[in-house]
């Protein structure tokens, strides 16, 4: 096997195993929130630390959960107010309450594959 082939295999070995302990960490944040929010938020902030090391892209399903200016994991209703918006372009609106940041995802592109989707199951 050549040097660069076995330096590939680590490249990727490295980043499962970072996205494995982003995941483990964010499970972690999410169990401990309700009784200490300082964990989790440290929870958090060395899922982000693993994330940046490993230069891999933070999973999609806990790159909502986090506030992008102090970090702190987002729970809706508890320190994070989620609002949906029409106007414009179809959004959703996460407002931290520990921060006051706001973070805005367009949810067009979810409307356009569910549309595919029906489409393509109406032609079956």
């Amino acid at each position: 096997m050549s040097k660069k082939f076995i330096k590939r295999r680590e490249q990727r070995e490295k980043k499962r195993i970072a996205l494995e302990r982003i995941d483990i960490l964010f499970s972690l944040a999410e169990r401990v929130f309700p009784y200490d929010k300082e964990l989790a938020n440290r929870y958090v902030e060395i899922a982000l630390a693993v994330q940046q090391k490993a230069k891999v892209r933070m999973p999609r399903k806990w790159k909502r959960r986090y506030c992008k200016r102090c970090h702190s994991f987002l729970v809706p209703g508890v320190n994070a107010r989620v609002r949906l918006r029409q106007k414009r372009m179809p959004h959703v609106v996460i407002k931290c309450l520990e921060c006051g940041h706001i973070m805005r995802y367009p949810y067009l592109r979810e409307k356009k594959e569910r549309r595919k989707k029906k489409d393509a199951n109406a032609s079956h």
